[in-house]
């Protein structure tokens, strides 16, 4: 700050708030002068999302902020250093959107998430396409559920998501009651087991260089998030080894046994089924259910 060339700073995240828990990460975002493009770091234990100045003055414009923002991390942030005030704007128009604005933004990424689950069926199912196109199928699936619908169903709440490792839990506590349907298939896409299988993903990622990931998900699991220590690692395994899911087959027995377990292939729905999950999510989610 001392050269002002940090113009806004806030904090992310669960950690320092009453939410805080073993597995919180101290989380900062900050706006700078001189970036070129977003950067995400984590060193020491501190994660921080860095952004350009020029976003910052960007995204005060709700239609430049709906197409480009991370509008979920502005939101629940905690502002620390905002002398242009810019940062406190954007965080005003967020929480008072109007019922129009947020049904217009729940459009956008129904329409997004229909468009990806199209692709996915057009590049993963269909004549010709093995068991690896059924996990890709599934890692995509995932993926729009999370990114995506997740979000669309909690417009109608006007809440953000926190793409916490405790996920399901947070969207069981701010949108089951609510919306059982859209929840149920949310949870559908990933196969939790509680404690037991929880443990079982914990030993299967060894061998994978999920060194970081690992020690994260296994805090989750000491302080009883067993159903968001599978979610987390179901979600960064299809991320990290996406190329391993291409080359199935090539793979050894044991790497696929082991991958099966991160990924949960034995307990959740593969290929087409997965993606009909998907779609009927979207549905519920379009109809508030």
């Amino acid at each position: 700050m001392a050269d002002r060339k940090v113009r806004a700073v806030a904090q992310a995240g669960s950690y320092g708030t009453e939410f805080t828990w073993a597995g919180s990460l101290p989380t900062f975002v900050t706006f700078e002068r001189g970036l070129a493009a977003p950067l995400s770091e984590a060193r020491a234990g501190i994660v921080t999302e860095r952004f350009s100045y020029e976003q910052l003055e960007a995204w005060r414009d709700w239609n430049v902020a709906r197409q480009e923002a991370p509008l979920a991390l502005l939101a629940t942030s905690r502002v620390l250093y905002d002398p242009t005030g810019h940062y406190g704007r954007i965080q005003r128009t967020l929480w008072n959107l109007s019922d129009a604005q947020r049904s217009a933004h729940r459009t956008d990424l129904l329409n997004a998430a229909q468009s990806a689950i199209d692709s996915a069926w057009q590049a993963h199912t269909g004549p010709g396409h093995g068991v690896q196109e059924q996990l890709l199928a599934l890692a995509d699936a995932r993926e729009i559920a999370l990114t995506l619908l997740y979000p669309a169903l909690l417009t109608r709440l006007h809440l953000w998501p926190e793409f916490e490792i405790r996920l399901p839990h947070a969207w069981r506590a701010s949108a089951g009651l609510r919306f059982p349907k859209a929840v149920y298939r949310l949870e559908a896409l990933y196969g939790f087991g509680g404690e037991d299988e929880a443990r079982r993903v914990l030993l299967a990622t060894r061998g994978f260089g999920l060194l970081a990931q690992e020690r994260r998900a296994r805090a989750a699991f000491q302080a009883g998030y067993y159903d968001g220590a599978v979610r987390y690692l179901r979600d960064e395994a299809a991320r990290t080894h996406r190329d391993d899911l291409r080359r199935w087959l090539a793979l050894t027995p044991a790497r696929r046994e082991k991958l099966g377990t991160l990924l949960g292939v034995t307990r959740a729905p593969l290929g087409p089924a997965a993606l009909r999950v998907t779609q009927e999510l979207l549905e519920a989610v379009q109809e508030g259910q």
